[in-house]
């Protein structure tokens, strides 16, 4: 099957799937990050993955490690592929693991740039969502430029919580594959005019995007914007989308 960057198209369905541990499973949860790697090389139709670790999203700098939540990210080449996952040996080892799962299904809007010299989410061509939508970003950081850009994180923090404040986030934390070089978030929002508020009309965000160009902090860098279709389960104690 072709990879996403070879062919163009979309994934059909994306996942993220958000697991709490709780702390006496910590090292099990590790244990599984590196072993699951090579399980899900051979899942069907799976047409890309990447477990993550996460942030509790309150600062985005690298203290801001949650070493009890965990993530996995998942494109599809089916519904049906995605919906086989869930019985699958990987699925049910984070689940008896888990104390809550999180589990958000997507359809991609927009995604511009690479991962890991991918695209995952193909070029879906642009269009209307009515309803919550999440975004995506992730960098790999150049190594001369990391500490400008940690510097720079605290001022978008901050803006980002205004929006949570607002009514407007949703939800938000920091992902990652490794604590310092590769970055990332996922953030999930009311609906598409709030997102894009924060990310053209807010000035620190504004401001980041000019300085991204400018310094050149990033050796890799995507964004993709999506659909939620889909979301079950709990967040934290509550559906962020309820």
């Amino acid at each position: 099957m072709p990879s996403a960057r070879e062919s163009g198209s979309p994934p059909a369905l994306v996942t993220v799937h958000v697991w709490r541990v709780p702390g006496r499973r910590v090292a099990a949860a590790l244990t599984r990050m590196a072993t699951d790697r090579v399980r899900l090389r051979s899942t069907t139709g799976l047409r890309f993955a990447r477990l993550l670790g996460t942030g509790h999203g309150t600062t985005f700098a690298l203290r801001d490690a949650h070493l009890n939540r965990w993530a996995l990210l998942s494109c599809w080449a089916s519904d049906a592929d995605a919906a086989a996952f869930e019985r699958s040996p990987t699925a049910r080892g984070w689940r008896r693991l888990a104390e809550e799962q999180w589990r958000l299904e997507l359809t991609p809007l927009a995604a511009h740039g690479l991962w890991a010299r991918r695209q995952p989410f193909g070029k879906p061509v642009p269009r209307r969502w009515d309803g919550p939508v999440a975004a995506v970003t992730r960098a790999r950081l150049s190594a001369r430029k990391a500490g400008t850009f940690w510097r720079a994180v605290p001022p978008v923090a901050s803006a980002l919580h205004e929006h949570r404040a607002s009514g407007g986030l949703l939800a938000a934390f920091g992902v990652g594959e490794a604590p310092a070089g590769w970055q990332g978030t996922l953030s999930v929002w009311r609906n598409a005019e709030d997102l894009r508020a924060f990310a053209y009309q807010g000035a620190a965000h504004v401001a980041a995007i000019r300085r991204t160009k400018e310094t050149g902090w990033y050796a890799e860098e995507l964004f993709a914007r999506f659909g939620v279709v889909r979301a079950d389960g709990s967040l934290d104690g509550r559906d962020p989308l309820t």
